[in-house]
């Protein structure tokens, strides 16, 4: 059951998909359509999940879903990640690859291997206030506290000297 995205509960678990590329107002567009139906559709063993989106900096997907009403199961969540897959093939982008580093750069956001990012905090190109993306926060009130946060608060602090 396809919900606003706004009205799910804090504690609601989120999903964070960050791509390696920005997406065209185009692909949002179909992007949306596309996680519209998915989620309508969503169910864990026959059981409504009722969850939303919402797209964030043109590059993140975030998927949020309200377990007061159902948990999801592994199947429900073999089910959102291929949807995803097909949304990599579909669109030619890597959605899924978590060896990977979102931050901001003024208001652009800069997308690095966690090679690169380690470099770059080691030539101090990146510093403990770089603001980061914490992609593995777990639910809607973590992510609205601490999913852009500046890079001494998340697990990105390991590679700042």
């Amino acid at each position: 059951m396809l919900v606003d995205f706004n009205i799910l509960p804090n504690e609601s678990r989120v999903w964070i998909y960050q791509a390696n590329r920005s997406f065209s107002d185009q692909e949002i567009e179909e992007i949306s359509s596309r996680l519209e139906t998915f989620i309508s559709n969503w169910t864990a063993h026959g059981g409504d999940l009722e969850a939303g989106y919402c797209i964030k900096y043109k590059r993140f997907i975030v998927l949020g879903l309200n377990q007061e009403l159902n948990h999801a199961t592994g199947c429900s969540i073999d089910a959102s990640v291929n949807f995803i897959q097909q949304l990599e093939k579909d669109f030619s982008v890597d959605l899924l690859d978590k060896m990977n580093v979102s931050y901001k750069q003024g208001e652009f956001v800069a997308y690095k291997t966690l090679i690169d990012f380690k470099k770059m905090a080691k030539e101090k190109a990146v510093s403990k206030n770089t603001i980061v993306f914490n992609n593995l926060v777990n639910n809607i009130a973590e992510f609205k506290e601490n999913w852009e946060v500046p890079a001494s608060e998340s697990w990105h602090s390991r590679f700042l000297n």
